[in-house]
Order: C-alpha cells, then sequence, then structure tokens
C-alpha cells in the first residue's frame, strides 16, 4: 500500500448543522451539501490542502455504505491534528472553534514534547488538537 489520504470522512449527526460549524464557523471552503438526488448520497467536502478533503457524511449513510450498524459515538477512537506555525495561531484557532459552538477540551498549553495544544470537540463529538509542534511545521514555515 502506498501511504495517501484524499479524503478523511467524518460520520455526522446533523449534515446541516456540521457544515455551518465548519464553513462558517471555522471558515473552511466548501460548495456545500451535494448528492442530496441519491438516497443516502447527502454530503459536504472541504478543501484542506492539496490533495485532501474533508468529508461530512451523514452517521447513517456511513454505516449503510460500510454494511455495518451504526455504533455509538467514541469520541477518542481518533482525534484530527490542525498544526499551526505559532503558539498565538493555536489560541486564534481554539476561540475560532470556540465561538463557532465547539466544546472546549483542553485548554492550549505547553507540552511534554516542547510544543503548545488544546483539544475541542466539534458539533457531533470529533476530537481535533490544535498545536504548535516546532517539529512538525507546516511546509514553507518556520
Amino acid at each position: 500500500m502506498r501511504p495517501y489520504l484524499s479524503l478523511i470522512t467524518l460520520g455526522v449527526d446533523d449534515l446541516e448543522r456540521a457544515v455551518r460549524f465548519y464553513r462558517d464557523g471555522l471558515g473552511l471552503r466548501t460548495e456545500g451539501i451535494v448528492g442530496t438526488q441519491f438516497e443516502h448520497g447527502a454530503v459536504a467536502f472541504f478543501d484542506l490542502q492539496a490533495g485532501l478533503r474533508l468529508g461530512l457524511w451523514p452517521r447513517a449513510s456511513l454505516a449503510r455504505d460500510a454494511g455495518i450498524p451504526t455504533g455509538p459515538r467514541g469520541a477518542t477512537d481518533f482525534a484530527l491534528a490542525h498544526n499551526v506555525s505559532s503558539r498565538n495561531e493555536v489560541d486564534v484557532v481554539m476561540r475560532q472553534a470556540k465561538d463557532a459552538g465547539a466544546e472546549l477540551v483542553k485548554p492550549a498549553r505547553d507540552t511534554f514534547w516542547g510544543g503548545y495544544a488544546g483539544y475541542f470537540r466539534d458539533p457531533d463529538g470529533h476530537l481535533w488538537e490544535v498545536a504548535w509542534n516546532p517539529q512538525m511545521l507546516p511546509e514553507g514555515e518556520g
């Protein structure tokens, strides 16, 4: 397998609410909800970076497509990490997420690994880490 991710899909309970959070609250670009002409097809895509998109799909549709029952949410099953170029930017993104309706799980603070990070949950309970990691700065930063 050649490791290349092109899409991260999050199962959501309320697609319209999730789109508002990511589009209006966090400022991610999207064409909005597409695929509504298909049963279980409504989905929204957001451009993250070259070659990587975020998909929001109703949890029931995702489970149906995979052929498995809809299970309970699991906030610690995985976390998405958003690495930024400064400590200050961590605080800015955390405030933006809170203002958009996120639950702040762990306020940003110095980390044991020499960075600065905090956690929030989106309205569907997905866990996001916002971090300044001097060893993993975004390409072209630093």
